[in-house]
């Protein structure tokens, strides 16, 4: 008797990271096989034309869009069976290795980035509930809460309750913005996100799906773990001046690292912080504002990782 063996693919997808405006971007194109989805710069891995993953990665990027990917930093490789479907590749198991890019918008983009019919858009499109600069969002208490308080009671499983409070710090727990993915994953797990519905994973409808754009295969969950490792990197490594112009003012600094970390910080403190861990110097240069007097702007000191190998800015976690 001979077993059937279905096809393996193995996919490199890119979570491109950019902040403009004091807002998170990431880079989407349009699904072909579902026009209304969007989904992240992706393309099959061929060992025939690709030496690495990495330099894989980067000719799918260079062949969808105009941009040229600077840091770039594998995530992980999903391979969950059924979290990859369409009408076309029921049997083929995918898996896609994930990897986070940053870079910096340039007056040039946005044309190009059209004509490739790529865009840029807000992650807190996709993933609502994490953005926490103005309080706690009202999606949480409205939609989530009450759905997941529900799922977890009706199974009688006292571990989902757990998880739900630790993930979106219910009863005084206190928020932890780096649990991204694990927040995605319960309202996968609870068939609240439209995808869960879409793989087959819930016996619910899309009525019950809360807020947030769903997007093509695995690609939200991508996102999620991109957003979890760069809130996280935030604290040891100077990864925030991959997103900022040479010279900035210590107020676009703070308000990059808000638009990342989702929550609002303190002035006085962020800017003690910031003369404590001696990342920037200031250039000696001035920026003129439309109000109030000129700020002063600094610059990245590169040399702070010869000094030390943990260099970050230690924000801390929500109480």
């Amino acid at each position: 008797m001979t077993t059937a063996i279905n096809a393996v693919e193995i996919n490199l997808s890119a979570a491109i990271a950019a902040v403009a405006n004091n807002v998170p971007l990431i880079l989407t194109t349009r699904s072909e096989t579902t026009p209304s989805l969007e989904e992240l710069p992706f393309g099959p891995f061929n060992p025939l034309q690709h030496r690495t993953f990495e330099t894989g990665l980067r000719a799918w990027v260079a062949e969808q869009t105009p941009l040229q990917l600077g840091y770039v930093e594998q995530l992980y490789t999903f391979g969950d069976r059924g979290r990859h479907k369409t009408a076309e590749d029921r049997d083929l198991h995918v898996v896609s290795v994930g990897y986070l890019a940053l870079t910096r918008l340039t007056e040039n983009d946005g044309e190009a980035l059209r004509k490739a019919g790529a865009q840029w858009r807000s992650w807190y499109s996709f993933l609502p509930w994490e953005d926490w600069r103005g309080g706690k969002p009202a999606i949480i208490d409205s939609a989530i809460r009450p759905a997941l308080l529900e799922w977890a009671q009706q199974s009688g499983v006292q571990s989902r309750l757990s998880r739900f409070r630790l993930a979106f710090g219910d009863e005084n727990i206190g928020w932890d913005e780096e649990r991204v993915l694990e927040r995605y994953e319960l309202l996968y797990e609870a068939g609240l996100v439209a995808e869960a519905v879409r793989d087959g994973r819930a016996e619910r409808d899309a009525s019950h799906c809360v807020a947030g754009i769903a997007m093509s295969f695995d690609h939200r969950r991508i996102l999620a773990t991109a957003i979890s490792r760069l809130r996280a990197k935030l604290k040891y490594r100077p990864v925030v001046f991959e997103l900022m112009p040479p010279t900035f003012t210590l107020t676009a600094l703070q308000e990059t690292v808000e638009a990342i970390s989702g929550r609002h910080l303190h002035k006085q403190n962020f800017r003690r912080l910031v003369e404590t861990t001696e990342l920037v110097e200031p250039t000696g240069a001035e920026q003129t504002q439309a109000r109030g007097r000129p700020a002063a702007l600094y610059r990245f000191r590169h040399n702070v990782l010869e000094e030390r190998s943990v260099a970050g800015l230690r924000v801390g976690n929500r109480s």
